[in-house]
């Protein structure tokens, strides 16, 4: 994901950078500029916009991603791998903060899109 500003160039100028459903995640993706499009299929679920994480959850869990996120816009995005992910869950008050409220979101929608 490092990098993706200016290299992949999708319709109307957009960047069409993306991360699999199916793929195992290496790292959570950190959205500095722009935003990413969560996608279950075809099925929109989630706009993430900057700044905002994506793929913690699989990261987390160790499965395969359950979405696939596409750039939305021009967007700048930096890959946290997993380890550099835990040193600052574990040391940075404020990243953890962060992460949880990222999930917590996404639970509370979740419960009530049900």
């Amino acid at each position: 994901m490092e990098g993706v500003r200016g290299q992949i160039r999708g319709p109307r100028g957009r960047r069409a950078a993306g991360v699999a459903k199916t793929e195992q995640s290496a790292g959570t993706g950190f959205v500095r500029e722009g935003s990413v499009a969560l996608k279950d299929g075809e099925r929109g679920v989630e706009t993430v916009g900057a700044p905002g994480l994506f793929g913690e959850m699989a990261l987390i869990e160790r499965d395969p991603r359950a979405l696939t996120a596409m750039a939305d816009t021009d967007v700048e995005l930096v890959e946290i791998g997993a380890p550099l992910f835990w040193v600052l869950v574990h040391e940075t008050p404020r990243f953890a903060h962060l992460v949880m409220s990222v999930m917590a979101g996404r639970l509370r929608r979740a419960g009530t899109a049900a």
